[in-house]
């Protein structure tokens, strides 16, 4: 292979803000070295390691790629003996760079590695694979394009005072936390994507996938005694792990992807790694943005035109709507009524009416068909929910048959190590997981959309899709190979279900479920259910489902929103109470709807609208003009301070700069107020400003032309949404 000694790209010349910025490429006897503003990469040729150098001192040093390939073992770059490369120029909707090539081959091995590095020139993100060819078929469900490990005198640093980890649960279940980790010696593991950044400046790593068609992508981590150093970081695709409930639900017992089965092995003469993005920055936020561009350029997204959609949810309401008759049809229509009469609500979307789970000996699809056309008849539509990927039944009832079917559970069910069905959901009353490529599967979902169809649906949510990415030892199709391969492929079967029978224009956002692949909907749930009341410690609600705990998820995935999802999706408001919790406060509503607003999530309710209480909170809150008019086209604010740790005592920051720049702060502590300073520079011009409160219009303070800084103030347990007039 031809080693290359010198190369500069002319295409790789650009101009920008004036500078002249030249990547290059340079080749010594021992090494490679390509470099950029951003970033310095250099090549080991007699060892196979890589360092990365980034412009805002991030360092991963002595790295290494990894195959456990199930014939020839565990093996890493640095076990062949020779190291060779080439450069090949690209161009992409990343922009121009080069692909460096580092093969790692030896006589005495069955099997070469092949890493491939992209560097970009005006970018600080780079891409990261390895894949691994022989001249027999390969076996692997363990491979790495990126690994720092002792063994190698190997480490990861990042600069700053207060360097954190964000650790991300696979999906959003159970109502697990995102958390921020922080040194002495923080180890875990996070799912799909991680970053280490200092909690001050924002200056830190951005590392996640950026294929999602077959791995699981873990990002284990063990940090060092020294602050910033992490002497553990192993990125791979091949998660699969079990749940552990003597563990918390964030550090080992829930967060995890519930598997039962070891993850699901690639086959072939070549096997590849997931693609991996890794970027540092100044800015987090940016990169994280970068970020997401990177997945929408290689798998494209959901849009939708027009206005986003207001919407109604059966499930505040009931859990399974009319099965404990709380709520039977006639509520339904009053609860149609009461929507109807609130003018704003109604200006822009038609609002919908979204079913949620229902006792289906109540709410047949002609009860549902005749509950569309009265909504319709006040510009209303209607909303479906359904499970494509799992079944609830009475525990080993799998003779029933899958509904739609005439084919029983035991043949679609997901099985374990010991080919025994799979509760996803334990309980006599339990949920099991079902094969995406079985046909009786799709059999299933058709009968579910073409009912949606019948009663005139719009609108339809998803949920318990994790279920569908389990690894299970038995499937259909045995060319599936892993569980999140099966799960890609049914969401893409869905997906095409629904256009091809429904028609393009319907709205899908999906609850309990993986991140990724994020294509196929257009909005997903940022955690579980959301409950509404303040703090996850509220004596007599439950422990989880808060607007804290909600919001301290999302203020580390603001990102998504106009990335992946053109909305995101923070559950309904209640205006009262949810279900058979106690009632919430009015102050609680508040905080919560400004939690909705700069997440960037689509707005629903799902109160019982016949209580009176209810009711009134609705016209002052849900038809107000201007939180209407937000919602309309909601978009997620950019965090000033996130949640840190995972405590409830959090405390964090959001502005969105606009036409009238908006400001946000929560305090979710108990019993002191919060005080923030803003930088008048961060989020304004250098003009004369009202601060108004952005319900009453109240002027709260004004900020002088130059003034360099102001103040804000909320007391405890509440929220202030604030926007910016010019009075210049």
């Amino acid at each position: 292979m031809k080693i290359i000694r010198y190369i500069s790209f002319a295409g790789l010349l650009c101009m920008a803000s004036g500078n002249l910025l030249a990547q290059t490429v340079k080749s010594t006897t021992d090494s490679l070295v390509v470099s950029n503003p951003q970033v310095r990469l250099t090549i080991n040729s007699r060892t196979g390691r890589v360092n990365y150098l980034f412009a805002n001192g991030v360092q991963l040093q002595n790295t290494v790629a990894t195959i456990d390939e199930l014939q020839a073992g565990k093996l890493s770059s640095t076990d062949f003996s020779q190291h060779k490369y080439s450069t090949t120029p690209v161009q992409d909707a990343s922009g121009k760079g080069v692909t460096i090539s580092v093969i790692h081959s030896d006589p005495s091995r069955q099997l070469k590695l092949e890493q491939h590095i992209t560097v970009y020139a005006q970018s600080p993100h780079l891409l990261l694979s390895v894949q691994a060819t022989g001249d027999a078929t390969l076996e692997t469900r363990n491979i790495s394009p990126l690994t720092i490990i002792p063994e190698q005198q190997a480490y990861l640093f990042v600069p700053g005072n207060n360097p954190s980890i964000l650790d991300v649960p696979f999906d959003n279940d159970n109502w697990v936390p995102v958390v921020t980790r922080q040194w002495p010696s923080p180890s875990g593991m996070s799912y799909e994507f991680t970053s280490i950044y200092d909690q001050q400046s924002l200056s830190g790593l951005v590392t996640g996938s950026v294929t999602h068609d077959f791995w699981k992508t873990g990002f284990r981590y063990g940090a060092g005694k020294e602050t910033g150093r992490i002497d553990s970081f192993i990125v791979y695709g091949g998660a699969a792990t079990a749940d552990d409930k003597s563990l918390p639900p964030a550090y080992g017992g829930l967060d995890g992807t519930h598997d039962h089965a070891p993850h699901g092995t690639m086959q072939g003469k070549t096997v590849t790694s997931p693609v991996i993005y890794l970027a540092a920055d100044t800015d987090i936020r940016k990169a994280f943005t970068a970020y997401g561009q990177v997945n929408v350029q290689l798998a494209g997204r959901s849009e939708w035109k027009g206005n986003a959609p207001f919407y109604w949810n059966s499930f505040g309401v009931e859990d399974v709507l009319g099965y404990r008759k709380v709520m039977m049809p006639p509520g339904v229509i009053k609860t149609s009524d009461i929507i109807a009469s609130m003018d704003n609500f109604n200006k822009y979307a038609p609002p919908v009416l979204s079913v949620d789970s229902y006792d289906q000996n109540i709410y047949t699809t002609s009860l549902l068909t005749s509950l569309a056309k009265y909504g319709q008849k006040k510009r209303q539509q209607m909303g479906f929910y359904f499970i494509p990927f799992a079944v609830w039944a009475w525990k080993d009832h799998l003779d029933q048959q899958l509904s739609g079917t005439e084919t029983p559970l035991s043949s679609v069910v997901l099985k374990d190590s010991n080919r025994q069905p799979i509760l996803y959901k334990a309980g006599d009353w339990a949920c099991y997981p079902i094969d995406p490529t079985h046909p009786a599967v799709r059999a299933s979902i058709i009968k579910q959309i073409q009912k949606a169809k019948a009663i005139h649906a719009t609108f339809i949510k998803i949920d318990f899709l994790t279920a569908g990415a389990l690894e299970s030892t038995t499937r259909y199709d045995r060319n599936i190979r892993s569980g999140m391969q099966a799960y890609s492929e049914g969401l893409k079967m869905l997906r095409s279900l629904v256009d091809s029978i429904m028609g393009p224009d319907i709205f899908i956002t999906m609850a309990i479920s993986p991140m990724f692949p994020h294509q196929y909907a257009h909005t997903r749930f940022i955690s579980t259910d959301v409950y509404s009341h303040l703090r996850d410690d509220q004596p007599g609600f439950p422990h989880y489902g808060s607007t804290a705990a909600s919001l301290a998820a999302g203020s580390h995935m603001s990102w998504m929103q106009g990335t992946l999802w053109p909305f995101t999706n923070l559950d309904v408001v209640v205006m009262k109470n949810f279900q058979n919790n106690p009632d919430i406060s009015e102050q609680e509503v508040k905080v919560r709807l400004y939690a909705m607003m700069v997440m960037g999530s689509i707005l629903g309710d799902g109160s019982d609208l016949r209580q009176k209480v209810a009711a009134e909170r609705a016209k002052k809150y849900l038809n107000h003009p201007a939180i209407c008019e937000y919602f309309s086209h909601p978009a997620a604010f950019t965090p000033v301070k996130m949640s840190e740790g995972d405590s409830q005592d959090q405390q964090m920051t959001f502005f969105r700069k606009g036409d009238t720049t908006l400001l946000a702060m929560f305090n979710f502590i108990k019993d002191k107020p919060f005080e923030a300073s803003w930088q008048t520079a961060d989020v304004a011009d250098k003009r004369r400003y009202e601060i108004r409160d952005f319900l009453t219009d109240a002027v709260l303070g004004e900020i002088s032309n130059g003034q360099l800084s102001f103040t804000l103030t909320v007391p405890a347990k509440d929220a202030l949404l604030v926007k910016l007039v010019p009075r210049d």
